[in-house]
Formats: structure tokens, C-alpha cells, sequence
């Protein structure tokens, strides 16, 4: 009788969760969630009273130790700085590991011990990464199946508020974690190759230098480059291609707003403000050079070069960064930006909210015809799973379910780029819904 340990029962892992309780009730498995928090516990597992619980600190070596030596696949959902943690204990007691996060350095190195122990464990098999894998793979190994020559890969992917519930001026909403928002980009230089050219973007520059899209019945988005596409050509057998770009995608209108809180300063994080006596718009002109401007909002227009009225002042003005409101909390500027934010941005009860993401391809045919191929996926939330719950965990679900079931028999350390993890995954996924559509178009 197979034993799932579910490490981390937070927001994400609902759909998860709903999963793997029907698969092991059909399979007559066993299954334990576990997470640091023992008020979350009872709350989350209350429908499925055939699940265990148990409240876990992976940090606890005796604990970690007794937990994960009982059972035969852990699923990691904790943060991924700890996955690295998690997968010596399963390595030492010989047990599956799938996450949904990057796979870092530490679990790579652990490929041939993974291997020779006869284990699989499977990093990257979430939402991005994980879907935008195994969706670009299938469209890859199509293509090359009719002896195609992919020219231009590029591929965005964007948590947003669903469109009935976009009611501010960002058109966005948290729906993952605000931290991460708040410093994406932070990470490093964005570097992508364009028609044979390398291109680097660094911090500053990052949401000043953006592209356009649109997905049909959804209307326009705008996206900015993730921090390093060039991998992708390896992992994506596209060594040679002349354009490979990833990036994350927003509302329209967002990226040049955000570009201003950026050049302001206010994502630093490498400092403490002393937020004493100080409101958010002293903490905003704090920010900003002296002029003879006479009011906050003139000295911002001057700033960046706009008039008051203009659409990315408004955005800001709207933000709260310029009310004569005591500041609550003590930081770096980002973590001051976060906490206002996490009040403006925050997805109410009744707010559903989306994923978008969009595959773009270019490729060339033996007898010189050429074709664009775009592909698109949406995915709304609904009463019982936001769609980032759907999209992130229900991957991780459907891979645990195969692997248990001897339906991926890989060994070692992987991603979902090969066929034999993403065709069953995504046979799956498309029968529960999560659904790309795709539309050709021959050039000449």
C-alpha cells in the first residue's frame, strides 16, 4: 500500500490536495499532509477525514527523519529554499520526491545517487515551471515531427485577477506570493537571444522594455523578459534557435508604472528606512529629487516626465503611496511597498482569479514554407480552486498518481521535457479542463 507524504497545505495546495484524496481512496493508498501550522491543518483537511495530519517542522531532524522513512513519495509544497532539505532525507531513506519549484543545484548534484537508488525525483511539474514545459515540449516534438525548424521560441506566463473582478487601475491583483512580485527581476541581468543577437536587460531597464500581446477574448497584455531564457535552448533541444525568450506577463499599462516605483527606489532591499513620524507620501518625496514643485504629485509628474493627469501617475496615486497616512511598519522600502500593497492588491473572498499563458513559434518546413503557431491557455478559478491552486498543484498530482502507478518509470533527477512525464500529464490535464487552444498561420 503506497504512503503520500504532502509537505506544506497552504493556498496552492487545495487542488492538490482534492486530487490525491480521490486517487487514494481509488487505489486504497495512504496519505498524511503536513505542514508547520496546526491551526491550517484542521480547517484544510476537514472534508476528507480519510487523511492524515500531522504538524511537521522539517527542520526537526528526528521528526523529518521518522516522518519521511515511513512513506514511499514525498510532495514538496514548502518554500523552495527547503526542497534541497527534503530531498537528502528522501535520498538517505530511498523515497520518490516531486516539487514544483526550480530544480536547484543541490538536488542535481544528487542525479546519480537518485538514479542508482532506483528513485525518480521530479522538480519544475507545477504551473511555470512545469505546464509551460511540457506544453512547449509537445509543440516542439510536433513540429520536429514533421521536420520543422523552429526559428523563434517565445513564451509568457502571468497570474492575474480574472476580468469580472479587475476593478483598479493595475489590473492586478496578489494571487502568489506578494513578495516575490514586489522584487521580481531583482534576481539578476534578463538575457534572451533575438534574431541571433544576444540581448541583456538589466534591473532598471526591466519594465521599461516591454513587448505586447493578445489572447483572443481576453483582450491585451504586456510582458517583460524572465531573467535567463538562454537555458531554455538546451533544455528545449533548440541549441541553435535565433530567437528563445521567456518572460512574465501583466495587465496592460502595469510595466511602465512599475518602471517608476523601480527607478524611484521604492523596491530596494538592501536597507532600512526609518519610518518613524514618516507617512507614505513623506516616505514617497523621500524618493524623489528636490524641485520647485510645490506638491507631491507635481514632483512625481516632473520626475518622469508626464503631466499630473497622465495614466501612470494615476496608477500610483492610487496605490496610497502618496497619502498622508502613517506608516505602520518598519523595513526596506520593498517591504514597505509590500504591506500597502498587500491591502490595495489583495484578492478578496468572493474575487476568482487567472492564469494566462501564451507559446509563440516560428518555424520553417523542408520545402520552405513557413508558419507561425501561437498557443494559448487560460484558466479561471472558480468557488473551490483559484486557478493557481488548478495549475500548480493538479500537475504535481496527476505525476505522483503515474509514478505510484508505474506509469513513469524514469530514474534520476528530471523536468517535465520528457515525453514520457508531459504526454500522460497533459492527457490528463486536458480532460480536467486545463485546455490550449492554438492557431496556425503559413506565411509563405
Amino acid at each position: 500500500m503506497a504512503h503520500i507524504l504532502v509537505i506544506g497545505a497552504g493556498r496552492s495546495a487545495d487542488a492538490l490536495i482534492n486530487y490525491l484524496a480521490k486517487a487514494v481512496q481509488t487505489y486504497q493508498w495512504e496519505m498524511t499532509v503536513a505542514d508547520v501550522s496546526a491551526d491550517l491543518l484542521p480547517q484544510k483537511l476537514a472534508p476528507y477525514p480519510h487523511i492524515k495530519t500531522l504538524v511537521f517542522d522539517i527542520y526537526n531532524q528526528a521528526q523529518a527523519t521518522e516522518t519521511i522513512a515511513k512513506v514511499d513519495m514525498v510532495v514538496s509544497l514548502l518554500p523552495a529554499s527547503l526542497h534541497a532539505e527534503v530531498a537528502k532525507y528522501c535520498l538517505i531513506h530511498q523515497k520518490h520526491l516531486l516539487t514544483a519549484s526550480y530544480l536547484s543545484e543541490e538536488i542535481k548534484a544528487m542525479a546519480k545517487d537518485v538514479e542508482q537508488a532506483g528513485l525518480i525525483f521530479l522538480n519544475e511539474i507545477g504551473l511555470d515551471p512545469g505546464i509551460d514545459h511540457m506544453s512547449a515540449m509537445q509543440m516542439i516534438d510536433e513540429i520536429k515531427a514533421q521536420e520543422g525548424n523552429i526559428v523563434s521560441f517565445k513564451s509568457y506566463t502571468g497570474g492575474l485577477v480574472a476580468p469580472e473582478y479587475d476593478n483598479n487601475p493595475w489590473h492586478y491583483k496578489f494571487t502568489w506570493n506578494p513578495r516575490n512580485v514586489i522584487l521580481a527581476g531583482k534576481g539578476g541581468t534578463a538575457q534572451y537571444i533575438e534574431n541571433g543577437q544576444y540581448k541583456y536587460i538589466p534591473y532598471h531597464q526591466l519594465f521599461n522594455q516591454t513587448n505586447s500581446l493578445e489572447v483572443e477574448g481576453f483582450g491585451k497584455f504586456e510582458t517583460y523578459a524572465n531573467r535567463d531564457s538562454l537555458k531554455y535552448r538546451e533544455l528545449y533541444g533548440l541549441d541553435n534557435i535565433p530567437t528563445m525568450l521567456r518572460g512574465t506577463l501583466r495587465g496592460d499599462g502595469y510595466c511602465s508604472a512599475w518602471a517608476v516605483l523601480v527607478s524611484l527606489g521604492l523596491t530596494s532591499d538592501d536597507f532600512e528606512v526609518d519610518t518613524k513620524g514618516m507617512t507614505y507620501r513623506t516616505f514617497t518625496e523621500a524618493f524623489l529629487p528636490d524641485t520647485s514643485a510645490k506638491n507631491t504629485v507635481d514632483k512625481l509628474a516632473s520626475f518622469i516626465g508626464k503631466s499630473t493627469d497622465n495614466e501612470i501617475i494615476q496608477k500610483i496615486v492610487w496605490t496610497g503611496l502618496l497619502d498622508d497616512i502613517p506608516i505602520p511598519v518598519k523595513g526596506s522600502p520593498a517591504f514597505i511597498l509590500q504591506h500597502l500593497l498587500e491591502q490595495k492588491w489583495k484578492l478578496e473572498d468572493n474575487d476568482k482569479d487567472m492564469i494566462v499563458m501564451q507559446h509563440q513559434f516560428e518555424y520553417e518546413l523542408t520545402n520552405q514554407t513557413k508558419y507561425t503557431k501561437t498557443s494559448d491557455l487560460v484558466v479561471l478559478g472558480d468557488e473551490n480552486h483559484t486557478a493557481m491552486a488548478k495549475t500548480v498543484g493538479l500537475p504535481l498530482a496527476i505525476a505522483a498518481k503515474l509514478i505510484l502507478l508505474g506509469k513513469i518509470n524514469l530514474k534520476g533527477v528530471f523536468i517535465p521535457t520528457l515525453k514520457e512525464i508531459y504526454a500522460p500529464v497533459m492527457t490528463e490535464l486536458l480532460q480536467l479542463g486545463i485546455e490550449f487552444k492554438e492557431r496556425q498561420t503559413q506565411l509563405t
